[in-house]
């Protein structure tokens, strides 16, 4: 089992600069030109002949929205619409006038064996990357039977979820179906991450240390997916030409499904196949290259990074902290008002300029509903400190910093401070009937919450 200690889940602000290393060199002009070509085409052969079947209007209605923002999102539409175009190339599938043309059978085959090569690719890659993540997590988990049953438990909620596919086959499922479906099962597979990284009280002390998850590893599977999250940066940096990707070939199969339906009435032409054969060129090339770079960049990809790691570069990007002059004698308050039971506070600050060794107090103070005052972090001195904890009651929860003792010296104080509403955990625990519902946890909780923990980073030099 790999330690975890020092370590916390990788960040946004990590992302970026380690997606700096990994510029990706933009796609061809082709493809813009050539998906608008094909725009130009189907709009023409649907202003001749409309949506003739509910196939073509929910292509043609898809063709006209946004790709899907997410990655993963997109890797499955890639997928679905190239098999849906490898079904569409069969020659049982192509007009009769069309099978009947050697020529134009060799292009097509030709086509048909450049997606069935690409789809290949990216089956690939989901697989081995999703073996990699999940080998990844586990050499954070106990190397024991609890690490064996946690295997045992994903292997046959794969074969569960293989059959459930297999069974929408066997009753005649279409292609769009089965796919509608395997989006559904990842997603599936997102929200129970996001569940166990969720978890509190009785629940997570089962997870930590009954299971032995982590707690940096919670944080991270709860936090990697967040619409904010690290993972934004990865579809804003690599998103945009992925999307292109499947825009691109979604209209190469709305083409097809379109001049298959309108062959007889003589609307396509040798010029149309000839533009069709140059996007079918251009999409497989670009995607797998894009597959292969994206391959390169996840798999180098850490999950954790040192705690000091973290902080420098959150040092670095200046944006969300603030510098205030606290004057000598006075103090300097930020007051955040917490509606939220659970809801996580933290803060990071240090002094930037001034005497050596110079410092200056700090404590939290909470005040609840009813006007009672608790002191959360009792009065200490620091030339700089992180800290974080995880709110018991609503109410205002004060963060002091304190020069009063100072005659002479003022402090610059450079700071953040963060409030972050909990993640509403679900009602049913996923675990079935191994675990309560919500309302039996409320005694538990009221003890885990007697005594506000907080946390920080062990001073350099200790265990």
């Amino acid at each position: 089992m790999a330690s975890t200690e020092g370590l916390v889940p990788i960040t946004r602000i990590f992302l970026a600069s380690y997606y700096d290393k990994y510029p990706f060199t933009p796609l061809s002009d082709d493809v813009s030109r050539l998906t608008s070509e094909i725009r130009s085409i189907t709009s023409d052969l649907l202003n001749d002949s409309p949506p003739s079947s509910q196939d073509e209007s929910l292509l043609l209605k898809e063709a006209e929205g946004e790709s899907p923002h997410k990655i993963d999102e997109n890797m499955w539409k890639n997928r679905e619409h190239m098999e849906e175009i490898i079904f569409l190339l069969h020659e049982s599938r192509c007009p009769l006038p069309l099978q009947d043309n050697g020529e134009l059978s060799t292009v097509f085959n030709s086509m048909r064996d450049k997606f069935q090569k690409t789809l290949n690719v990216l089956q690939d890659f989901q697989a081995v990357n999703s073996d990699r993540v999940f080998n990844t997590v586990m050499t954070y988990m106990p190397q024991d039977f609890r690490g064996t049953l946690i295997r045992q438990q994903r292997e046959r909620s794969e074969r569960n979820k293989q059959a459930e596919v297999d069974m929408l086959v066997s009753s005649g499922g279409s292609i769009r179906d089965q796919y509608a479906l395997l989006w559904r099962q990842q997603m599936d597979r997102r929200r129970q991450l996001a569940q166990l990284g969720s978890a509190t009280g009785v629940y997570k002390t089962l997870v930590k240390y009954l299971v032995g998850v982590p707690q940096v590893l919670l944080d991270f599977i709860r936090q990697i997916n967040d619409d904010n999250g690290p993972m934004e940066e990865q579809r804003q940096r690599y998103g945009p030409s992925l999307y292109s990707l499947t825009e691109m070939v979604l209209l190469i199969r709305l083409f097809i499904s379109l001049a298959w339906g309108r062959f007889e009435a003589k609307k396509i032409t040798r010029d149309h196949i000839a533009v069709m054969e140059q996007a079918v060129d251009v999409y497989t090339y670009e995607f797998r290259r894009f597959i292969t770079f994206i391959s390169e960049v996840f798999a180098n990809s850490p999950f954790f990074i040192s705690a000091e790691a973290a902080g420098a570069l959150e040092a670095r990007n200046t944006d969300d902290y603030k510098e205030i002059n606290v004057p000598a004698g006075k103090t300097h308050e930020v007051s955040l008002s917490v509606e939220s039971v659970n809801s996580y506070i933290a803060w990071d600050f240090n002094l930037i300029q001034g005497k050596i060794n110079m410092d200056i107090g700090f404590s939290v103070e909470c005040t609840d509903p009813t006007g009672k005052k608790t002191l959360i972090l009792p009065y200490r001195r620091y030339e700089s400190d992180q800290g974080n904890f995880s709110t018991c009651v609503s109410g205002n929860y004060k963060l002091i910093w304190d020069n009063s003792y100072s005659a002479f010296f003022k402090k610059v104080l450079r700071y953040k401070v963060d409030c972050i509403p909990p993640v509403v955990e679900p009602v049913q625990s996923a675990v079935s009937g191994q675990v309560r519902p919500k309302a039996h946890f409320a005694e538990s909780r009221i003890f885990e919450c007697s005594m506000p923990i907080v946390m920080r980073p062990a001073p350099p030099g200790t265990g």
